[in-house]
């Protein structure tokens, strides 16, 4: 397998997990038949679209490849007529969305560098693609987006499109360069979530005592 269809396939398969992922979620919250589909493409193509338009990629890949709407489609009928054993798996919307974040890591970054953009550039690419999606999801669903909850999630995309980014440099161009480093990212996704792990809060003055909120208390007790 040469590297541009090892890279697609990357593209396909995280394409369909994270469809999976989005679908499962829209079934949980009780949507209807085009309320999943929806919310499947949306997670799976919506972070390949950003960065497709960022890196002038148009028409983005997302919208204008019948193969990602078809493995959209693909996970969503998985999704609605295996509902019951793909339930059973522990938190599988967490589950695929880890699959899905390190596929996606890594071909967004590997895409952003052929492209000719630069190393940080593609590892910030690589995280939009990764996340973007999962983001819109949480959104629309009125979830608070993981990325803003503490959980290793942008920094595990971080990982992994770092590691691409790294091997592509270092010439390490091999056909298991791109997988290992998407299980760079699962295993530091789906590690966090088994202990727990989390980045540090910092626990501040309260909103009150903010930096020129004691102004506006003494003008409002003094008027």
């Amino acid at each position: 397998m040469n590297s541009h269809a090892a890279y697609f396939a990357l593209d396909l398969i995280g394409t369909f997990a994270f469809a999976i992922s989005g679908a499962v979620a829209a079934r949980q919250r009780r949507l209807d038949l085009f309320g999943i589909l929806s919310i499947a493409f949306m997670v799976a193509c919506g972070g390949g679209v950003l960065r497709d338009v960022c890196i002038g990629a148009i028409p983005p890949a997302g919208l204008s490849n019948w193969r990602y709407l078809a493995a959209s489609m693909l996970a969503s009928a998985v999704a609605i007529f295996a509902y019951a054993p793909v339930r059973r798996l522990r938190q599988p919307v967490l589950f695929f969305d880890a699959i899905g974040l390190g596929l996606f890591s890594v071909a967004g970054a590997q895409k952003a560098l052929s492209f000719g953009h630069s190393a940080e550039l593609a590892v910030l690419l690589g995280i939009v693609t990764a996340v973007g999606g999962g983001v819109m999801r949480d959104v629309v669903l009125s979830r608070l987006p993981a990325i803003l909850d503490r959980e290793i999630y942008a920094t595990a995309a971080l990982a992994g499109a770092g590691a691409q980014v790294l091997f592509s440099y270092a010439h390490w161009t091999q056909w298991w360069t791109p997988w290992v480093a998407t299980l760079l990212c699962v295993a530091l996704r789906l590690t966090s979530l088994r202990f727990g792990w989390r980045l540090p809060a910092f626990r501040g003055q309260r909103t009150s005592e903010l930096p020129g909120d004691e102004q506006h208390d003494r003008g409002a007790r003094n008027p």
